[in-house]
């Protein structure tokens, strides 16, 4: 017997190469989690580490012991959302702790399943399961949560990726997040088999797929190029002046919201009627002065005419009025402390053309009730615009509208605004196909073409009153999102079913590179 086949030899050596093998995981934690810290949609972004972080969390998941998989894989996600939360500047409470850990458990959920259930598929199920769980739940994420699309999807890493984004018009935003997660599914299946036949056969098709994704996303901004857009419309977005917008609102928080009849009393002071009437007497000014600048169609920010209820009436026949003298669109924006944040769309007749509130207040920041109305649909000589509110356009349901322009009053704040309108608006025009104006107080405004090109950007940071002008096509273009909807992310969902279906009812183990135990199956001899 030589030295090499000795028993004792040969268990020294599986020691040996176990305990590199777990200081192996412990890097690939490591640097993934880190990479992941700089791929979270927000301002501090690096586009390219949003493809890499996934290989290397899951090259660490696929040889690690599953309970440290898991564990480690929980504390990468949290520590997402937390770093999130960090860049935007939102306070660390009950709230924001909560969303933390029950976002943590649900953006781990995909890669627990690619843990537990992998050494029980065969290769295409192995490349397939993760990113179809990625975007089935994305998809649940941006529907069933109060944060809708904001946190967690993969297209706002890539939000200023104006090829990939074109991706979006045919198969919805949760695209992105699958072909992310089908590169490291597809890097790691070759990773566990270095052989030419695996590199070939999914390294390969994953190159081809990528190929034509950005090939044809290239193609599409070509084509729109070579086409210009025709008739546009001038539209004008104003933001007030800081000096009069934020002593108006003072005293109005969370910390009163439900108000009562006695806070609602107490705001109702001369003091307050003025400070208003101030910033109401700016926005007629500066809306004036636009329209004889040319200006077709105003839009306010949101809520920049603070008003009272009893006083509500009178300003907006001040509104019509003015439209009717000028011969405009205006779209106003108003705010009713702790009761209404709402838009009223004023034609040059000086009819109302459409109400609107905001369906989807921002948790524990915005002291006003959720409202349940569709986005309005007015058709004008300059096209169908329609209308969301700010954080309403991080929803990809309700803002999916077949119109030629949207207009978003928005309201944001240094931090959040440049990512809020250039990486996760703009999503919403390209999905959809239509231009987009977005007139961010305290942000950044910006308008986009159906493609997401850039018309115009405006940093409102500034404390002076801000006017934006822009040109925007009349005409928007149709996608296939926008016909079908999220039937992509509900294919994903099938997928993830039947391969769970299909791991789950195997009754041998699949071939195991990494050498791991099959999870379910440990489970099921210590059940019998």
């Amino acid at each position: 017997m030589t030295t090499s086949t000795h028993p004792a030899f040969q268990g020294e050596h599986k020691r040996l190469r176990d305990r590199v093998s777990l200081h192996s995981s412990g890097l690939w934690f490591l640097l993934g989690a880190a990479a992941s810290l700089l791929a979270i949609g927000q301002r501090w972004d690096v586009p390219l580490l949003a493809w890499i972080a996934p290989v290397l969390l899951l090259r660490f998941s696929r040889t690690t012991p599953v309970l440290v998989a898991l564990l480690g894989l929980m504390v990468a996600s949290t520590a997402q959302i937390a770093a999130y939360i960090v860049a935007s500047v939102a306070p660390f409470n009950t709230v924001t702790t909560t969303l933390c850990l029950v976002l943590g458990a649900i953006f781990t959920a995909p890669f627990a399943l690619d843990r537990l259930l992998i050494k029980r598929l065969h290769p295409l199920g192995r490349i397939l399961l993760l990113p179809a769980a990625v975007a089935v739940v994305e998809f649940a994420s941006a529907s069933l949560l109060p944060v809708g699309a904001s946190i967690g999807t993969r297209a706002i890493t890539q939000g200023e990726n104006i090829a990939l984004l074109q991706l979006t018009a045919l198969l919805g935003p949760y695209a992105i997040g699958f072909l992310i997660a089908a590169v490291a599914t597809v890097v790691n299946e070759i990773w566990d088999t270095p052989v030419r036949a695996t590199a070939l056969r999914f390294g390969g098709g994953l190159a081809v797929v990528l190929v034509l994704v950005f090939g044809a996303g290239q193609l599409r901004l070509a084509y729109a190029s070579a086409h210009p857009a025709g008739e546009t419309v001038r539209i004008v977005g104003i933001t007030p002046s800081m000096a009069l917008r934020e002593p108006a609102k003072d005293g109005v928080s969370m910390a009163s919201f439900p108000a009562s009849a006695a806070t609602l009393k107490a705001l109702d002071t001369p003091q307050r009627n003025a400070a208003y009437q101030a910033v109401q007497q700016e926005l007629l000014a500066n809306t004036r002065e636009a329209a004889r600048s040319g200006a077709q169609i105003v839009v306010w920010s949101e809520t920049a005419a603070p008003v009272f209820e009893t006083g509500k009436t009178a300003f907006l026949q001040q509104v019509a009025e003015l439209a009717r003298e000028e011969g405009i669109y205006i779209n106003a924006a108003i705010g009713i402390a702790y009761r209404r944040n709402e838009t009223f769309l004023i034609g040059p007749d000086g009819r109302q053309h459409w109400h609107y509130q905001k369906n989807k207040p921002v948790p524990g920041m915005e002291p006003v009730a959720p409202v349940r109305n569709a986005p309005p649909l007015v058709q004008t000589p300059f096209g169908v615009l329609v209308n969301v509110i700010c954080f309403d356009g991080d929803f990809p349901a309700l803002a999916r509208r077949a119109a030629d322009i949207m207009l978003v009053p928005a309201w944001d704040w240094p931090e959040e605004g440049y990512v809020h309108t250039m990486k996760m608006a703009r999503v919403r025009a390209v999905e959809n196909g239509y231009s987009m104006v977005r007139v961010d107080y305290d942000g950044v405004s910006a308008a986009f073409d159906p493609y997401g090109r850039v018309l115009a950007m405006q940093d409102t940071t500034p404390g002076k009153a801000h006017m934006m002008v822009v040109d925007v096509p009349i005409q928007g273009v149709n996608t296939f999102y926008g016909q079908v909807g999220d039937m992509f992310a509900w294919l994903c969902g099938l997928t993830t079913l039947a391969l769970c279906g299909l791991a789950l009812a195997r009754p041998r183990l699949a071939a195991s590179p990494s050498g791991l135990s099959d999870p379910v199956a440990e489970l099921r001899r210590v059940s019998t």
